[in-house]
């Protein structure tokens, strides 16, 4: 009975980490529905106001291609979210993005991660 209990107990403990951690990976993405010009002014105030590290989008930088809007948007959209998400930032610029449990990491562009 002993045995019983520590082996569902090690199981529920291995599904509840584990559970954890798939769910704590995620980025904020741009959404591929948006217009443009509505993804432009998002990437304005994230890069701005917003604080986020945009360095990397800049003409030569590892994130600079494919030269989308919207890959543009989603690198800055993440930048700013795992900066902030802990302390009440939010992955919404008004409805411009989502959230997403796929790395949209590419070739030598990486987006931050943070738990």
């Amino acid at each position: 009975m002993e045995i019983a209990r520590i082996i569902i107990t090690m199981v529920l403990f291995c599904l509840v980490v584990s559970a954890k951690g798939n769910y704590s990976r995620q980025w904020c993405i741009a959404d591929e529905q948006m217009t443009d010009e509505v993804l432009q002014t998002a990437i304005d105030w994230a890069c701005g106001k917003g604080g986020a590290d945009c360095s990397l989008i800049q003409k030569g930088k590892s994130c600079y291609s494919p030269n989308t809007m919207k890959d543009h948007a989603s690198f800055a959209f993440n930048s700013y979210w795992q900066k902030t998400k802990n302390n009440g930032g939010s992955c919404f610029f008004n409805s411009a993005a989502l959230v997403t449990e796929l790395d949209p990491s590419h070739g030598s562009c990486k987006y931050e991660f943070s738990p």
